[in-house]
């Protein structure tokens, strides 16, 4: 009898134990609910919480998607709807994305009506069940010049999730210009702004860039566009940089307002923006120094910050950081760094963060995707592509945009997949116009890899702390020259990096290795607060869903 206790006893505490699976690393703990049983597929996506559910977006295959939900308390699957996107005209529409606005789900389509010529974008309400509404909502009817030139859509919620905003870029060859539409739409699908513009392109000037750098609304249905243009003048033998934040405020009824940015003998490589709660606008990237022929060289001489005010739309400080020797060392080597070489161009802001002082890190990872050779014939042709993601580059900056302290988060990671077509249609650029809006993931290679990449930036009490997936073998490692790629990314354990307010780096390891434990997937995370995450994790077949906290 008290065997038979025992064990009854033992297989409660067990079923206890895996139904509430715990990670802890130091001050950051990860409480996983029960194991996905239900095999139709990888989370791509955690759309959002809402009346105590989370609702998730799924992939399995090619291009088989569904709407799994699961019950928020214990994190468990409560139903799983495949979404079957409706005809138009005949016509199959894409899947493109779902959105959350304000409790409001939305399925995004896009179908090309080769005939007329027009890339059409259609919302579809979702009921809370994850049930398809059989009405389509026609957001965008873009004519375009052809469909190899139909181009893209490109989405951004709002801070407070309430609004999302959608802009649609093609290239006109034949006119040797791109045209850009955007439209705000609200949680109903109602439009609350438009605006477009067709840019044309000048042959006669050399080195001719025109870059749509990054576009954004803030919590007061504000929306922003950063483009920047830049040319050499043979005859004057200078660079040209036209810097310019397009503004259209909600209370000025949506006119369009340039502010222009000053930028001398020095080019503008990327722009990511952050619109702050105090009315001030931050444009941050990279940028090369220009020779004397007034050709740029485009490697990357450091970090750049402007601020402009949008109570009178004035341009407070610009400042540019060149990267300091300590920094290059660690990105480039001691050879290179005493040689005075830049950077190569191959960083991407991964993350703005508005600090307690009224600064900013901006953190930018070493990201290449590499596209092999396709091997086949037609659309039964297979595509190698290798993702890559390495060291983090973290700068933090001063509220005035002076450097306070750099560092470099060291990793190696890569994942390659197959894929069975590679779309050529969502090329961000073409020739002398480029859309370097922020470089993320395609939903449709997740689930095969590259989620396990990159890694989750937590602010919180004033530190910066990194989380991301790590070879076992570089427990307790901060030297860039020592650390070991990622490897099999099944295998990996998370770590995390904290800063402190002078940038030095405390690293946090599991105390020992569990394993067959499930991977957290950087890739498919959803910020709940800031020191509290909705996370997925999985290891081959097990699938899992978690909160993260930090302390």
């Amino acid at each position: 009898m008290k065997k038979t206790l025992y064990t009854a006893l033992m297989g409660i505490v067990l079923c206890c134990f895996s139904g509430n699976a715990q990670t802890k690393i130091d001050k950051l703990s990860i409480n996983y609910g029960e194991e996905i049983t239900d095999d139709s597929g990888k989370i791509v996506k955690i759309i959002g919480e809402a009346n105590d559910h989370i609702y998730t977006l799924v992939l399995k295959g090619k291009s088989d998607y569904s709407l799994k939900i699961f019950d928020s308390k214990a994190m468990k699957l409560t139903s799983n709807k495949p979404i079957i996107m409706p005809e138009i005209k005949d016509k199959d529409v894409d899947f493109e994305d779902v959105f959350l606005l304000n409790d409001k789900i939305y399925v995004i389509g896009s179908v090309y009506h080769r005939k007329d010529k027009v890339f059409t974008l259609v919302a579809i309400g979702v009921s809370d069940k994850g049930i398809l509404s059989k009405d389509q909502i026609t957001l965008f009817e873009s004519k375009v010049a052809r469909s190899s030139d139909r181009g893209g859509f490109y989405f951004r919620k709002s801070p407070d999730e309430r609004m999302l905003l959608v802009m649609h870029t093609a290239l006109f060859d034949k006119e040797d210009a791109m045209k850009y539409e955007i439209k705000l739409f609200d949680e109903n699908m109602n439009q609350a702004f438009f605006t477009e513009d067709k840019v044309s392109f000048d042959d006669n000037k050399k080195d001719f860039q025109f870059t749509i750098s990054d576009f954004d609304v803030n919590d007061n249905d504000d929306v922003f566009l950063v483009v920047n243009e830049g040319y050499r003048d043979n005859k004057k033998k200078e660079h040209v940089e036209k810097f310019q934040l397009f503004l259209f405020k909600n209370q000025n009824n949506y006119t369009k307002e340039v502010v222009n940015i000053d930028v001398t003998d020095k080019e503008i490589i990327n722009c990511k923006m952050l619109s702050t709660n105090n009315g001030i606008v931050h444009l941050t990237g990279f940028y090369s120094s220009v020779r004397e022929s007034g050709r740029a060289n485009w490697d990357l001489k450091g970090v750049y910050n402007a601020t402009v005010n949008l109570s009178g739309n004035t341009v407070g400080n610009l400042v540019f950081n060149e990267f300091d020797y300590a920094t290059k060392v660690k990105l480039l080597g001691e050879r290179k760094a005493k040689k005075g070489r830049d950077v190569k161009p191959l960083y991407n802001i991964h993350s703005i963060i508005e600090k307690n002082d009224g600064g900013l890190i901006v953190l930018s990872e070493y990201q290449t995707v590499y596209v092999g050779q396709t091997s086949g014939i037609g659309p039964l042709g297979f595509t190698p592509i290798t993702y890559t993601t390495n060291e983090i580059i973290v700068t933090s900056l001063k509220p005035d945009g002076t450097l306070d302290w750099s560092n470099v988060v060291p990793k190696e990671q890569s994942a390659s997949i197959t894929v069975t077509s590679f779309n050529l249609f969502a090329v961000v650029g073409s020739g002398n116009f480029r859309v370097g809006v922020s470089l993320t993931f395609p939903l449709g290679v997740m689930g095969k890899g590259p989620e396990y990449l990159s890694a989750i930036p937590i602010y919180s009490n004033g530190e910066l702390n990194i989380v991301f997936n790590d070879n076992a073998k570089n427990k307790g490692v901060t030297d860039i020259e020592k650390i070991k790629s990622l490897g099999n990314y099944n295998n990996s354990v998370p770590t995390l990096f904290t800063f402190d307010d002078k940038g030095n780096i405390t690293r946090k390891d599991p105390d020992e290795i569990v394993k067959h434990q499930v991977v957290i997937r950087p890739g498919v995370y959803c910020r709940k607060s800031a020191n509290e995450y909705i996370i997925y994790a999985s290891r081959k077949s097990q699938d899992k869903l978690g909160r993260m906290f930090l302390d």
